[in-house]
């Protein structure tokens, strides 16, 4: 069934649009342009996001904020093995992931570190990523109180899965 649900959705659309009388290929050459503008818009900051994160890892800036945070971690009751993790994941959504498979290879997929590094990986998001391209798209500047909510929400994230893992 699941290969017939992209040409069900084609048909759909050219029905639909014949049936308003819409010009179906106009309007996919004007949302062709849009995204090229779109693609235009948002390159500088997803440079700047990309960066920012080699950075980080190449420098040892991001080990070394991960001692920091050690502490705070702990009363939390989050693994220590974890922050380092836990520093890149709103950076990175793909440096996460091969945080994650180091954490798999290091300690076994069905660790309890493995388990919360799991958890934390699909209850979060790569918040830098997502400001640099959804608000520069809408032109939103003023962004005082959107990153501070955003990453206190994923420390909660990652404090109540490291909980339910310990629980379960």
């Amino acid at each position: 069934m699941t290969a017939y649900i992209i040409p069900i959705f084609i048909i759909f659309v050219l029905v639909f649009s014949l049936i308003k009388k819409i010009n179906a290929y106009d309007s996919f050459v004007a949302g062709g342009k849009q995204a090229i503008d779109l693609c235009i818009n948002t390159f500088p900051y997803l440079v700047a996001i990309f960066a920012v994160v080699e950075l980080l890892s190449i420098s040892g800036i991001s080990a070394i904020l991960a001692k920091m945070a050690e502490p705070i971690f702990n009363i939390f009751k989050i693994p220590t093995e974890l922050t380092e993790f836990l520093i890149l994941r709103p950076f990175t959504g793909s440096g996460s992931m091969a945080m994650l498979s180091r954490l798999f290879s290091i300690y076994g997929p069905d660790s309890y570190i493995a388990k919360c590094a799991c958890v934390i990986m699909s209850t979060s998001e790569t918040t830098f990523y997502v400001v640099a391209v959804y608000l520069s798209t809408t032109k939103i500047k003023k962004l005082k109180y959107v990153i501070p909510v955003c990453l206190i929400s994923a420390f909660l994230g990652a404090t109540l899965s490291c909980l339910f893992c310990r629980i379960f």
